[in-house]
């Protein structure tokens, strides 16, 4: 008995849930602030507390909105091949806004917990890229609609660059072009954490014997390419994408990511060439004052991020009656990663392949449509390409894996009639 009622209760989770939610936040809201307001009045409310406060507030306003938004698509999850991303996107306000505020009140800390915000940056890009891309192929043959149109030409200042081939080529770069961004972002990440254990890293020093220019720069040229390839495509398929209103979408997505860090890199500049001053009553250095000046800017800017993450994310146009998903297998396929573990792979494998193509002095795209780039590395079997581009069987899209390849079935040959004279084969 006891039993059922457990599974009774589990079946209708969608009605607990959210009422759960709220009272968990708000238990944790008065056992904590409390907390820390009498830690700060036992030692003494500076002004330092004062920026705690103050960008604590902005945060406790910016989580309970994303993880309210995160609540309805797992509630509502009747389009995976979409959801998933934007659970991910959405994820994006509650690690940015507790990373700056854990920044904020244990700066000298910072660059672990920078190191978690950095890496997300790379992984909201690859899924905002795969949400566009999933939601075309759900709608059409991609490539094959691109070839269609007319030539997309480049933006200044890249306009003196060679046409993307519309098709295959075209969205080839652009994919790749973002997921770059999602292999270099954790690398320098990575050489950033090395750097600063070594006392190399210089961060917010612009000298030619630390790494943090070096990296800056690295970054920076990486998050270019990425954004102007993103660009690239929503200018291809503006069209296409108008019912989903990609606009705000690409708005949020541009002005947290790539705003928020270029954000830093002029903060650093400003506090670095004395444009910026820490106050002399305290003992803050430069790196200090930047730090602390970019986590506050940040859990201000989330709190306005969340708001609008909540109009251009919403859940409502996947909100169907009698919806039977079950909350664990909704929770559980935000967190399942094969998908980013197949791309980054594919792309590392792609780009040594080009490169070895270049070497030799063949051309990049010289594979028919519908093959891929690991068709010549297994035995060739006769098939056809799966219908709808990034899509297997496990409700995946990929693409032109050799999965995909693998899984039809084979064409029946062509028969071949013998004529009665059997030195003579009518084919």
């Amino acid at each position: 008995m006891l039993l059922d009622g457990c599974l009774n209760c589990l079946s209708k989770w969608r009605l607990w849930i959210r009422p759960l939610f709220i009272f968990l936040y708000a238990l944790a809201a008065l056992v904590f602030v409390p907390l820390f307001l009498i830690k700060s009045l036992e030692n003494g409310f500076n002004s330092r507390d004062q920026e705690i406060v103050i960008a604590g507030i902005f945060v406790l306003v910016a989580i309970p909105i994303s993880l309210w938004e995160i609540i309805l698509h797992v509630i509502h999850y009747t389009q995976p091949k979409l959801q998933k991303h934007i659970i991910r996107i959405l994820w994006m306000v509650p690690i940015y806004a507790g990373n700056a505020w854990l920044g904020l009140t244990y700066p000298k800390n910072s660059i672990y917990v920078d190191c978690a915000r950095e890496c997300y940056e790379a992984y909201v890009i690859y899924n905002f890229m795969k949400f566009l891309l999933n939601y075309l192929n759900m709608e059409m043959d991609l490539e094959v609609s691109l070839e269609l149109k007319p030539q997309v030409k480049h933006i200044f200042p890249l306009c003196c660059l060679p046409d993307w081939e519309m098709g295959r080529e075209f969205v080839h770069i652009c994919k790749h072009g973002i997921l770059q961004y999602t292999v270099i972002r954790p690398l320098t990440t990575a050489i950033a954490f090395i750097c600063k254990v070594n006392n190399v890293y210089g961060e917010g020093e612009f000298r030619g014997d630390v790494a943090f220019p070096y990296l800056v720069a690295v970054n920076n040229l990486s998050q270019f390419i990425a954004m102007y390839c993103l660009v690239m495509f929503y200018k291809a398929s503006v069209a296409e994408l108008r019912p989903m209103k990609p606009l705000p979408k690409f708005l949020c997505i541009k002005a947290v990511v790539f705003f928020s860090f270029f954000q830093g890199v002029l903060i650093d500049i400003l506090v670095y060439s004395g444009a910026i001053l820490p106050n002399s009553s305290t003992n803050d250095d430069g790196l200090s004052i930047s730090t602390r000046l970019q986590n506050f800017i940040i859990c201000i800017e989330m709190c306005m991020a969340a708001i609008a993450h909540h109009y251009s994310f919403s859940y409502q146009p996947y909100a169907r009656s009698g919806s039977t998903q079950s909350c664990c297998a909704a929770f559980l396929a935000m967190w399942d990663v094969s998908d980013v573990q197949r791309d980054i792979q594919e792309h590392l494998g792609i780009v040594g392949s080009s490169i070895s193509r270049r070497i030799r002095g063949r051309s990049m795209y010289t594979l028919a449509r519908g093959e891929d780039e690991y068709s010549n590395l297994v035995p060739k079997a006769s098939s056809v390409p799966s219908s709808g581009l990034y899509q297997n069987d496990n409700d995946e899209f990929s693409y032109g894996s050799i999965e995909n390849i693998s899984k039809t079935e084979p064409t029946t040959p062509a028969p071949v009639h013998r004529s009665s004279d059997k030195r003579f084969v009518n084919l």
